[in-house]
């Protein structure tokens, strides 16, 4: 099963970022503003951000939706 790396945004922390396992940040972010939270696999993530991380390479993800 794929793995994601879960970055929580430190300026706004109900904003959550998924990226590949490994991949690290992507350019369009300030790299100073995210924190590492860990690995989720992609069974606990919903099929609206699976697209998008298939489709981008990254999810942003409103918390407490």
């Amino acid at each position: 099963m794929q793995e994601f790396d879960f970055y929580l945004n430190l300026k706004k922390p109900t904003l959550g970022l998924s990226v590949r396992k490994g991949a690290g940040l992507p350019d369009l972010v300030d790299q100073g503003d995210w924190q590492f939270e860990g690995s989720v696999s992609q069974n606990e993530l919903t099929p609206a951000l699976l697209k998008g991380l298939e489709a981008n390479g990254h999810a942003f993800q409103e918390l407490g939706e």
